[in-house]
């Protein structure tokens, strides 16, 4: 199957801006990578910040699809999904020798406070993951798997917060120790009660 080029442009860009961050990546470097003429990026781009958004809005759709695999899976329990889900992000960002790390969490520390456009369209994402978490703990407290009186909300902030901190630890320490305490704080001791 052909890949379109304005598909290529934004895988190319996603790889390059996973590894060196969006400041950093150039315009030349990702048109080169994907094999296409400058002017085919401002044909599907109108600048490296709508580029930036659109790269945002590509990852989320990617990374929200593979968290309803995950998290809407019906052959296993509440608690078992979201175990996996967290499982998978992490076991791909060891097998990737501790680099790169969440690509939301990472365009948040370097855009967050520098582009508002980025910051609210982050914020939604993360709202979005917030959701999907929320929606798999709501059917794990239906189930008995969590204390009834768990705030479901709360919980999965706290999860995600927990997760982006977790990811940012293992990415200084090139270990995963900090998985273990994840898994230990989350899951036996925060959804168990």
């Amino acid at each position: 199957m052909k890949t379109d080029t304005k598909t290529r442009i934004l895988e190319e860009g996603s790889k390059r801006v996973y590894e060196k961050g969006f400041n950093a990546t150039g315009l030349q470097e990702i048109l080169a990578g994907a094999g296409v003429p400058k002017g085919s990026f401002y044909f599907y781009f109108k600048s490296k910040e709508d580029f930036g958004l659109q790269l945002i809005d590509e990852n989320a759709r990617r990374h929200l699809d593979r968290a309803d695999r995950y998290l809407k899976d019906p052959s296993k329990t509440p608690l078992q999904r979201l175990s996996d889900y967290f499982h998978d992000l992490m076991s791909a960002f060891e097998k990737n020798g501790f680099k790169g790390g969440c690509p939301f969490g990472n365009l948040s520390l370097e855009m967050g406070d520098r582009n508002e456009q980025f910051r609210i369209r982050l914020e939604e994402v993360f709202k979005h993951i917030k959701l999907k978490m929320a929606a798999c703990l709501e059917e794990a407290r239906q189930q008995g798997e969590v204390p009834a009186d768990l705030d479901i909300r709360e919980a999965s902030d706290f999860i995600l917060s927990s997760f982006q901190g977790t990811l940012l630890q293992m990415k200084v320490s090139k270990t995963k120790s900090h998985q273990r305490v994840f898994n230990l704080f989350v899951f036996e001791k925060l959804l168990k009660g």
